[in-house]
């Protein structure tokens, strides 16, 4: 696992969860549509797993 994960926001954090919302910012998103480029780490997969229904992932 040494790729690259781009990792999208696409659904408003307002309403979450307060850990899912960290979980998003502690992806470095921070704007509805912002998209970021990330090691394809086990924290980042598992920060991604937690607020799948809030984000879009795509390996790189």
């Amino acid at each position: 696992m040494s790729g690259k994960i781009k990792v999208t926001l696409v659904k408003s954090v307002i309403g979450t969860k307060q850990n899912h919302r960290e979980s998003v910012r502690g992806l470095g998103l921070k704007r509805l549509n912002q998209s970021v480029v990330l090691e394809d780490t086990p924290s980042v997969r598992g920060m991604i797993n937690q607020v799948r229904y809030l984000v879009k992932s795509e390996v790189i």
